[in-house]
C-alpha cells in the first residue's frame, strides 16, 4: 500500500472518469471537505492514505482483546492473514476501493498485535536478548517490504495498477501458509495457559498498572515520531515522483529508477543494518554501555529529524532547475532507517517485556494505536504539501520528530526505575 496506494489514487483512480464509479467514495470526500476544507486530487488522495493507515493501527486494540478474552493469539492472527488477502484481492476492483480498505483494516486489527507478542513469548521474561529477537523478526518483515515495492509496484506501473494489489494477495497465501506450518513451533496461547491455571479472570495487580503507566507515558512522543516517519508513502513518494532526477548512468545506457521502488530502499536498508545495530548493542551491553529503551527511541526520533532536514537541504539545492538527484533520497533513507531501527522494534520488545501478561496482546494493540493517531496527523501534515515551499514542507516535518526525541529523552531514567519492578 504504501508503493501504490497515493499513486494509484493521484494517477488514476481520483480522475474523471473513474472516480465516479467508487462506491461510497463522493460521500467520504464531502465528509472530509466538511472538515478540512475544498480538496482536489493530492490533498485528498493524501487524507485517504492517511486515514487507512491510522485504522489500520487502531484496530489492533480490539484484536487484542479478542485474542486476549475470547480467541487466542493463533486463531486471531489466522483470521487476519485471511481477511488480508481477501482486501487485497478487493482492491483490483475499482468499485470496492474502500470496501477493500476497511477489509484491510480489520484483517491488521486481527494479525499484526498477535503476530507481535508472540514473538515475546518465546523468550522467558528477563532475557536480555529480547530486544535483538525483535529486531531479527523486524528484517522478516522487512524483507516482505522490500520486494512487494519490486513486484507489486512494478506490476502495478507497467502492466495495470489491479495486477499489483492481486500479487499483493497472492503473497500474503503463501504467508499464511507457511504461518500455518509453522504453528507447532509455537508456544501456547497465554488465553489457554490462564484458562489451564484458572487465572483468566483475575485482576490486575498494582505492580501491573504500573508497567501499563510506564508505556503510556511513552504514548504520545511516540505518536509524534509516527507522524513524521510515515511521510515515506505519502509526501515523498509524491517527492520521488516529481522532484527527483531518478536518472542512472550506467556506461552507455541510461536508464531510471520507478517511482515505487524508491519504497524499497528502507526494508532493504533493515536487514541491511539490523546486524550492525544488533551487533553495536552486544557490544554495548558487554561493556555495560547499552542504552536503555527510552533513550534508544530518544535516538530514533533524532534520527527522522536529521533525516527530513537533509531534504530540506534537498529541496534548497534542487532550486530553479525544480529536481534534485536521487542520491538525496537515498541519504535519507538511511538516516530513517537507523532512526526507525532505535525506536520500532525496540518498543515493541518494550511492551513484550513489561506488559500483564493476561493483557498482552490488549496492551500491544493499544502501543500500536499510537501508529493511528500518528498516521492520523501524518495525512493532514501531508495535506500542506501542495501549498507550502518544499524547503520549509520538511524542517517542519523535522521539528516535529525533534520534538518527539526531547519529549521522550529526559523520561529514560524514571522508566528505567519502573520497568526494573
Amino acid at each position: 500500500m504504501r508503493a501504490l496506494l497515493v499513486l494509484y489514487l493521484v494517477k488514476y483512480l481520483l480522475l474523471p472518469g473513474h472516480a465516479e464509479h467508487v462506491i461510497g467514495l463522493a460521500t467520504l470526500k464531502s465528509g472530509m471537505e466538511a472538515a478540512f476544507g475544498p480538496l482536489d486530487a493530492q490533498p485528498f488522495a493524501s487524507q485517504i492514505y492517511g486515514l487507512y493507515t491510522a485504522l489500520v493501527y487502531l484496530t489492533p486494540i480490539f484484536g487484542g482483546l479478542l485474542a486476549d478474552r475470547v480467541l487466542g493469539q493463533r486463531r486471531t492472527v489466522l483470521i487476519g492473514a485471511a481477511l488480508m488477502a481477501l482486501g487485497h484481492f478487493m482492491m483490483a476492483f475499482e468499485p470496492l476501493l474502500l470496501f477493500a480498505l476497511l477489509t484491510l483494516i480489520l484483517a491488521n486489527g486481527a494479525f499484526k498485535p498477535n503476530i507481535s507478542t508472540q514473538v515475546g513469548e518465546l523468550y522467558a521474561p528477563q532475557d536480555p536478548r529480547r530486544d535483538r529477537a525483535f529486531s531479527v523478526f523486524y528484517v522478516g518483515i522487512n524483507i516482505g517490504a522490500f520486494f512487494s515495492p519490486l513486484v507489486c509496484g512494478t506490476l502495478g506501473e507497467a502492466l495495470g495498477w489491479h495486477y499489483g494489489f492481486a500479487a499483493a494477495g497472492v503473497g500474503m497465501l503463501i504467508g499464511l501458509l507457511v504461518y500455518m506450518r509453522g504453528l507447532r513451533e509455537l508456544p501456547p496461547d497465554e488465553l489457554q495457559r490462564a484458562r489451564a491455571a484458572h487465572r483468566e479472570h483475575d485482576p490486575l495487580s498494582r505492580e501491573d498498572w504500573q508497567a501499563i503507566a510506564a508505556l503510556l507515558v511513552l504514548f504520545l512522543p511516540n505518536t509524534l515520531f509516527w507522524a513524521t516517519y510515515e511521510q515515506q508513502g505519502n509526501t515523498i513518494a509524491l517527492w520521488a515522483d516529481k522532484f527527483t532526477d531518478r536518472g542512472i548512468d550506467l556506461l552507455f545506457w541510461r536508464t531510471e529508477i520507478p517511482v515505487t521502488w524508491f519504497q524499497a530502499f528502507n526494508p532493504f536498508m533493515i536487514f541491511a543494518f539490523t546486524p550492525v545495530i544488533v551487533g553495536l548493542w552486544g557490544w554495548q551491553a558487554r561493556r555495560g554501555t547499552e542504552p536503555a529503551s527510552a533513550a534508544k527511541m530518544a535516538i530514533g526520533c533524532f534520527g527522522v529529524a536529521l533525516a527530513n532536514l537533509l531534504m530540506a537541504f534537498a529541496a534548497i539545492h534542487a532550486g530553479e532547475a525544480g529536481k534534485a538527484s536521487w542520491l538525496w533520497l537515498f541519504c535519507y533513507f538511511v538516516i530513517i532507517t537507523v532512526g526507525e531501527l532505535y525506536l520500532s522494534p525496540v518498543g515493541l520488545s518494550l511492551v513484550s517485556k513489561v506488559a500483564p501478561a493476561r493483557a498482552l496482546s490488549l496492551m500491544m494493540g493499544v502501543w500500536l494505536a499510537t501508529s493511528f493517531l500518528g498516521n492520523l496527523m501524518a495525512g493532514w501534515l501531508g495535506s500542506y504539501w501542495s501549498s507550502m515551499e518544499k524547503p520549509v514542507f520538511f524542517a517542519m516535518i523535522a521539528g516535529v520528530a525533534a520534538l518527539a526525541g526531547l519529549a521522550i529523552a529526559p523520561m529514560s531514567r524514571p522508566l528505567r526505575k519502573i520497568l526494573r519492578h
